[in-house]
Protein backbone atom coordinates (compact mmCIF):
# COMPACT_ATOMS: atom_id res chain seq x y z
CA UNK A 1 0.00 0.00 0.00
CA UNK A 2 1.30 3.53 -0.87
CA UNK A 3 1.76 5.10 2.58
CA UNK A 4 5.13 6.85 2.22
CA UNK A 5 3.49 10.26 1.72
CA UNK A 6 1.07 9.84 4.64
CA UNK A 7 1.83 11.40 8.04
CA UNK A 8 -1.63 12.43 9.26
CA UNK A 9 -2.79 11.33 12.68
CA UNK A 10 -6.35 12.69 12.26
CA UNK A 11 -8.62 13.38 9.27
CA UNK A 12 -10.75 16.38 10.22
CA UNK A 13 -10.82 18.55 7.09
CA UNK A 14 -9.65 18.59 3.48
CA UNK A 15 -8.71 22.27 3.61
CA UNK A 16 -5.00 21.52 4.03
CA UNK A 17 -4.74 18.21 2.17
CA UNK A 18 -1.82 18.08 -0.26
CA UNK A 19 -1.95 16.64 -3.77
CA UNK A 20 0.28 13.79 -2.59
CA UNK A 21 -2.18 12.95 0.21
CA UNK A 22 -5.13 12.92 -2.19
CA UNK A 23 -3.24 10.58 -4.52
CA UNK A 24 -2.27 8.34 -1.60
CA UNK A 25 -5.94 8.01 -0.65
CA UNK A 26 -6.96 7.33 -4.26
CA UNK A 27 -4.26 4.70 -4.85
CA UNK A 28 -4.91 2.99 -1.50
CA UNK A 29 -8.63 2.96 -2.26
CA UNK A 30 -7.97 1.35 -5.64
CA UNK A 31 -6.07 -1.43 -3.86
CA UNK A 32 -8.99 -2.05 -1.51
CA UNK A 33 -11.47 -1.87 -4.38
CA UNK A 34 -9.60 -4.82 -5.85
CA UNK A 35 -9.85 -6.63 -2.50
CA UNK A 36 -13.61 -6.07 -2.45
CA UNK A 37 -13.93 -7.66 -5.87
CA UNK A 38 -12.54 -10.97 -4.57
CA UNK A 39 -14.57 -13.86 -3.25
CA UNK A 40 -12.95 -13.36 0.17
CA UNK A 41 -13.34 -9.66 0.91
CA UNK A 42 -11.63 -9.54 4.28
CA UNK A 43 -7.98 -8.73 5.05
CA UNK A 44 -6.20 -8.85 8.43
CA UNK A 45 -4.75 -5.34 8.11
CA UNK A 46 -6.24 -3.87 11.32
CA UNK A 47 -6.67 -7.11 13.25
CA UNK A 48 -6.57 -6.42 16.99
CA UNK A 49 -7.49 -2.74 16.63
CA UNK A 50 -10.76 -1.16 17.77
CA UNK A 51 -12.75 1.30 15.66
CA UNK A 52 -15.49 3.18 17.53
CA UNK A 53 -18.23 4.76 15.44
CA UNK A 54 -19.36 7.70 17.58
CA UNK A 55 -22.41 8.90 15.68
CA UNK A 56 -24.07 11.61 17.73
CA UNK A 57 -26.20 12.30 14.64
CA UNK A 58 -28.25 9.69 12.76
CA UNK A 59 -26.90 8.24 9.52
CA UNK A 60 -27.47 5.25 7.24
CA UNK A 61 -24.87 5.30 4.47
CA UNK A 62 -21.91 6.78 6.31
CA UNK A 63 -22.29 4.74 9.48
CA UNK A 64 -22.93 1.44 7.69
CA UNK A 65 -20.06 2.12 5.29
CA UNK A 66 -17.56 2.81 8.09
CA UNK A 67 -18.72 -0.23 10.05
CA UNK A 68 -18.39 -2.53 7.03
CA UNK A 69 -15.02 -0.99 6.13
CA UNK A 70 -13.67 -1.66 9.64
CA UNK A 71 -14.92 -5.25 9.56
CA UNK A 72 -13.39 -5.84 6.11
CA UNK A 73 -10.06 -4.78 7.68
CA UNK A 74 -10.62 -7.26 10.57
CA UNK A 75 -10.92 -4.52 13.19
CA UNK A 76 -13.25 -4.84 16.18
CA UNK A 77 -16.06 -2.28 16.06
CA UNK A 78 -18.00 -0.39 18.71
CA UNK A 79 -21.12 1.50 17.69
CA UNK A 80 -22.46 4.44 19.65
CA UNK A 81 -25.95 5.90 19.36
CA UNK A 82 -26.74 9.05 21.36
CA UNK A 83 -30.42 8.18 21.89
CA UNK A 84 -29.57 5.00 23.83
CA UNK A 85 -26.43 6.25 25.56
CA UNK A 86 -25.57 7.80 28.92
CA UNK A 87 -25.74 11.22 27.25
CA UNK A 88 -29.46 11.06 28.01
CA UNK A 89 -28.39 11.02 31.69
CA UNK A 90 -26.09 14.04 31.38
CA UNK A 91 -22.79 12.57 30.17
CA UNK A 92 -20.73 15.01 28.09
CA UNK A 93 -19.29 14.37 24.64
CA UNK A 94 -15.73 14.29 25.97
CA UNK A 95 -16.73 11.92 28.78
CA UNK A 96 -18.24 9.63 26.15
CA UNK A 97 -15.03 9.77 24.09
CA UNK A 98 -12.93 9.02 27.17
CA UNK A 99 -15.16 6.03 27.96
CA UNK A 100 -14.42 4.57 24.55
CA UNK A 101 -10.75 5.43 25.00
CA UNK A 102 -10.75 3.41 28.23
CA UNK A 103 -12.15 0.44 26.27
CA UNK A 104 -9.04 0.43 24.09
CA UNK A 105 -10.29 2.32 21.04
CA UNK A 106 -7.65 3.05 18.40
CA UNK A 107 -9.71 5.08 15.90
CA UNK A 108 -12.78 7.20 16.62
CA UNK A 109 -15.11 7.95 13.70
CA UNK A 110 -17.14 10.97 14.82
CA UNK A 111 -20.32 12.47 13.39
CA UNK A 112 -22.16 15.35 15.05
CA UNK A 113 -24.76 17.95 14.11
CA UNK A 114 -22.52 20.72 15.48
CA UNK A 115 -19.42 21.89 13.62
CA UNK A 116 -16.09 21.34 15.35
CA UNK A 117 -16.95 18.39 17.61
CA UNK A 118 -14.47 15.97 15.92
CA UNK A 119 -11.75 18.64 16.30
CA UNK A 120 -12.52 19.01 20.01
CA UNK A 121 -12.30 15.25 20.56
CA UNK A 122 -9.05 15.06 18.55
CA UNK A 123 -7.55 17.89 20.61
CA UNK A 124 -8.49 16.09 23.82
CA UNK A 125 -6.90 12.84 22.64
CA UNK A 126 -3.74 14.76 21.75
CA UNK A 127 -3.76 16.52 25.14
CA UNK A 128 -3.98 13.15 26.87
CA UNK A 129 -0.99 11.95 24.86
CA UNK A 130 -2.75 8.84 23.53
CA UNK A 131 -2.31 7.37 20.04
CA UNK A 132 -5.98 7.59 19.12
CA UNK A 133 -6.91 8.93 15.68
CA UNK A 134 -10.12 10.85 15.00
CA UNK A 135 -11.87 10.77 11.64
CA UNK A 136 -14.53 13.34 10.87
CA UNK A 137 -17.62 11.59 9.49
CA UNK A 138 -19.52 14.85 9.11
CA UNK A 139 -19.83 17.79 11.50
CA UNK A 140 -22.61 20.33 11.23
CA UNK A 141 -22.18 22.69 8.30
CA UNK A 142 -18.40 22.29 8.38
CA UNK A 143 -17.05 19.31 6.41
CA UNK A 144 -17.56 15.68 5.40
CA UNK A 145 -14.09 14.55 4.21
CA UNK A 146 -14.83 10.90 3.48
CA UNK A 147 -17.82 11.78 1.27
CA UNK A 148 -15.75 14.20 -0.81
CA UNK A 149 -12.97 11.62 -1.12
CA UNK A 150 -15.38 8.94 -2.32
CA UNK A 151 -16.81 11.43 -4.82
CA UNK A 152 -13.28 12.12 -6.00
CA UNK A 153 -12.53 8.41 -6.31
CA UNK A 154 -15.80 7.73 -8.16
CA UNK A 155 -15.01 10.41 -10.75
CA UNK A 156 -11.31 9.68 -11.23
CA UNK A 157 -11.84 5.93 -11.61
CA UNK A 158 -14.42 6.66 -14.30
CA UNK A 159 -11.73 8.55 -16.21
CA UNK A 160 -8.89 6.09 -15.52
CA UNK A 161 -9.99 2.85 -13.80
CA UNK A 162 -6.41 1.58 -13.50
CA UNK A 163 -4.75 4.64 -11.98
CA UNK A 164 -7.07 7.17 -10.37
CA UNK A 165 -5.22 10.38 -9.51
CA UNK A 166 -5.95 14.00 -8.76
CA UNK A 167 -4.51 15.46 -11.97
CA UNK A 168 -7.20 13.73 -14.07
CA UNK A 169 -9.68 16.46 -13.11
CA UNK A 170 -7.51 19.40 -14.16
CA UNK A 171 -9.56 21.64 -16.45
CA UNK A 172 -12.78 19.68 -15.95
CA UNK A 173 -15.94 21.67 -15.25
CA UNK A 174 -17.87 20.38 -12.26
CA UNK A 175 -21.21 21.86 -11.21
CA UNK A 176 -22.43 21.57 -7.62
CA UNK A 177 -26.15 22.32 -7.41
CA UNK A 178 -28.51 22.61 -4.45
CA UNK A 179 -28.49 23.43 -0.77
CA UNK A 180 -24.90 24.59 -0.66
CA UNK A 181 -25.40 26.85 2.35
CA UNK A 182 -26.10 23.92 4.70
CA UNK A 183 -23.91 21.33 2.97
CA UNK A 184 -20.76 20.00 4.61
CA UNK A 185 -20.36 17.78 1.53
CA UNK A 186 -20.15 20.85 -0.73
CA UNK A 187 -17.48 22.43 1.46
CA UNK A 188 -15.25 19.34 1.40
CA UNK A 189 -15.80 18.89 -2.33
CA UNK A 190 -14.80 22.48 -3.00
CA UNK A 191 -11.43 21.90 -1.30
CA UNK A 192 -10.71 18.64 -3.14
CA UNK A 193 -11.87 19.81 -6.57
CA UNK A 194 -9.97 23.10 -6.44
CA UNK A 195 -6.87 21.14 -5.40
CA UNK A 196 -7.32 19.00 -8.52
CA UNK A 197 -7.31 22.00 -10.86
CA UNK A 198 -10.98 21.61 -11.78
CA UNK A 199 -13.37 24.51 -12.40
CA UNK A 200 -16.05 24.41 -9.71
CA UNK A 201 -19.40 26.04 -10.44
CA UNK A 202 -21.88 26.39 -7.57
CA UNK A 203 -25.55 26.96 -8.40
CA UNK A 204 -28.49 27.60 -6.07
CA UNK A 205 -31.08 30.22 -5.19
CA UNK A 206 -29.53 33.23 -3.40
CA UNK A 207 -31.04 32.06 -0.09
CA UNK A 208 -29.05 28.80 -0.34
CA UNK A 209 -25.89 30.32 -1.85
CA UNK A 210 -25.10 33.72 -0.33
CA UNK A 211 -22.04 35.50 -1.69
CA UNK A 212 -20.51 35.37 1.78
CA UNK A 213 -20.34 31.57 1.44
CA UNK A 214 -17.28 31.86 -0.79
CA UNK A 215 -15.26 34.09 1.48
CA UNK A 216 -13.80 31.13 3.36
CA UNK A 217 -12.12 30.14 0.08
CA UNK A 218 -10.64 33.49 -0.96
CA UNK A 219 -11.15 37.24 -1.13
CA UNK A 220 -13.61 38.88 -3.48
CA UNK A 221 -12.36 39.66 -6.97
CA UNK A 222 -12.66 43.37 -7.77
CA UNK A 223 -13.81 44.93 -11.01
CA UNK A 224 -16.69 42.60 -11.84
CA UNK A 225 -19.43 43.97 -14.09
CA UNK A 226 -22.80 44.84 -12.60
CA UNK A 227 -24.43 42.01 -14.58
CA UNK A 228 -21.95 39.49 -13.18
CA UNK A 229 -22.59 40.75 -9.66
CA UNK A 230 -26.30 40.03 -10.10
CA UNK A 231 -26.13 36.71 -11.93
CA UNK A 232 -22.75 35.17 -11.08
CA UNK A 233 -19.73 35.73 -8.89
CA UNK A 234 -16.18 34.39 -8.94
CA UNK A 235 -14.14 34.73 -5.75
CA UNK A 236 -11.38 32.48 -7.12
CA UNK A 237 -10.09 31.68 -10.64
CA UNK A 238 -11.48 28.14 -10.19
CA UNK A 239 -14.63 28.86 -8.17
CA UNK A 240 -17.81 30.39 -9.59
CA UNK A 241 -21.15 31.14 -7.93
CA UNK A 242 -24.36 31.24 -9.97
CA UNK A 243 -27.91 32.09 -8.97
CA UNK A 244 -29.26 30.54 -12.13
CA UNK A 245 -28.75 26.91 -13.13
CA UNK A 246 -27.96 27.25 -16.83
CA UNK A 247 -24.46 28.84 -16.64
CA UNK A 248 -23.36 26.20 -14.12
CA UNK A 249 -24.50 23.34 -16.37
CA UNK A 250 -23.15 24.78 -19.65
CA UNK A 251 -20.52 22.29 -20.92
CA UNK A 252 -20.17 20.66 -17.49
CA UNK A 253 -18.35 17.33 -17.29
CA UNK A 254 -19.94 16.31 -13.98
CA UNK A 255 -22.95 17.51 -11.99
CA UNK A 256 -23.16 17.00 -8.23
CA UNK A 257 -26.63 17.67 -6.90
CA UNK A 258 -27.22 18.11 -3.17
CA UNK A 259 -30.12 17.26 -0.87
CA UNK A 260 -32.30 20.07 0.41
CA UNK A 261 -31.54 19.83 4.13
CA UNK A 262 -34.93 20.88 5.46
CA UNK A 263 -33.96 19.79 8.99
CA UNK A 264 -31.23 22.48 9.06
CA UNK A 265 -33.36 25.28 7.63
CA UNK A 266 -34.57 27.64 10.35
CA UNK A 267 -36.29 30.07 7.96
CA UNK A 268 -38.49 29.86 4.87
CA UNK A 269 -35.70 29.85 2.30
CA UNK A 270 -37.73 28.48 -0.63
CA UNK A 271 -41.22 29.32 -1.95
CA UNK A 272 -41.96 25.62 -2.58
CA UNK A 273 -40.26 22.33 -3.43
CA UNK A 274 -42.11 22.32 -6.74
CA UNK A 275 -40.67 25.68 -7.74
CA UNK A 276 -37.21 24.61 -6.60
CA UNK A 277 -37.38 21.52 -8.84
CA UNK A 278 -38.52 23.62 -11.79
CA UNK A 279 -35.59 26.01 -11.41
CA UNK A 280 -32.77 23.88 -9.98
CA UNK A 281 -33.85 20.24 -10.15
CA UNK A 282 -31.66 18.12 -12.44
CA UNK A 283 -33.48 16.39 -15.29
CA UNK A 284 -32.50 14.77 -18.58
CA UNK A 285 -33.67 17.86 -20.44
CA UNK A 286 -31.48 20.20 -18.40
CA UNK A 287 -28.47 17.92 -18.87
CA UNK A 288 -28.57 18.74 -22.58
CA UNK A 289 -26.62 21.89 -21.64
CA UNK A 290 -23.74 19.73 -20.39
CA UNK A 291 -21.09 17.71 -22.20
CA UNK A 292 -22.62 14.70 -24.03
CA UNK A 293 -21.02 12.19 -21.63
CA UNK A 294 -21.93 14.10 -18.45
CA UNK A 295 -22.40 12.10 -15.24
CA UNK A 296 -24.52 12.96 -12.21
CA UNK A 297 -23.68 12.40 -8.53
CA UNK A 298 -25.64 12.80 -5.28
CA UNK A 299 -24.37 12.07 -1.75
CA UNK A 300 -27.76 10.80 -0.57
CA UNK A 301 -30.27 10.48 0.83
CA UNK A 302 -32.18 11.75 -2.22
CA UNK A 303 -35.46 13.64 -2.30
CA UNK A 304 -36.72 12.12 -5.55
CA UNK A 305 -38.43 14.61 -7.80
CA UNK A 306 -36.89 17.56 -5.92
CA UNK A 307 -33.11 17.70 -6.42
CA UNK A 308 -33.15 15.19 -9.26
CA UNK A 309 -35.85 13.50 -11.31
CA UNK A 310 -36.55 9.91 -10.35
CA UNK A 311 -35.95 8.60 -13.88
CA UNK A 312 -32.57 10.30 -14.09
CA UNK A 313 -31.49 9.01 -10.69
CA UNK A 314 -32.09 5.43 -11.84
CA UNK A 315 -30.57 5.87 -15.32
CA UNK A 316 -27.16 4.10 -15.46
CA UNK A 317 -26.23 6.12 -18.54
CA UNK A 318 -26.00 9.27 -16.42
CA UNK A 319 -26.18 8.38 -12.74
CA UNK A 320 -23.14 7.51 -10.59
CA UNK A 321 -25.15 7.43 -7.37
CA UNK A 322 -24.90 3.69 -6.77
CA UNK A 323 -21.21 3.78 -7.72
CA UNK A 324 -20.71 6.39 -4.99
CA UNK A 325 -22.19 4.05 -2.38
CA UNK A 326 -19.99 1.19 -3.58
CA UNK A 327 -16.89 3.41 -3.61
CA UNK A 328 -17.67 4.52 -0.07
CA UNK A 329 -16.65 1.22 1.53
CA UNK A 330 -13.29 1.09 -0.28
CA UNK A 331 -12.53 4.76 0.48
CA UNK A 332 -13.31 4.32 4.17
CA UNK A 333 -11.20 1.15 4.26
CA UNK A 334 -8.35 3.24 2.86
CA UNK A 335 -8.80 6.00 5.43
CA UNK A 336 -8.99 3.59 8.36
CA UNK A 337 -5.95 1.74 7.03
CA UNK A 338 -3.92 4.95 6.62
CA UNK A 339 -4.75 6.05 10.15
CA UNK A 340 -4.33 2.61 11.70
CA UNK A 341 -1.32 1.20 9.86
CA UNK A 342 1.11 2.92 12.22
CA UNK A 343 -0.59 1.64 15.36
CA UNK A 344 -0.17 -2.09 14.86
Amino acid sequence: MPTSTWNRHHILSLADFTAAEYDTVLQTTASFQEVLSRRTKKVPTLQGQVVANLFFESSTRTRSSFELAAKRLSADTLNFAAATSSMTKGETILDTAKTYLAMGTDIMVVRHREAGVPNVIAAEMDRLGVRVSVLNAGDGQHEHPSQALLDLFTITTLIDPDRPRLELLKGKKIAIVGDILHSRVARSNIWSLIASGAEVHLAAPPTLLPKLFAEFISEEVEGRSQELEVRSYSPNPQLFLHWQLEPALQNADFVMTLRLQKERMTAHLLPSLREYHQLFGITRTKLQLCKPNVKVLHPGPVNRGVEISSELMDDPEFSLIQSQVTSGVAVRMALLYLLGSGKA
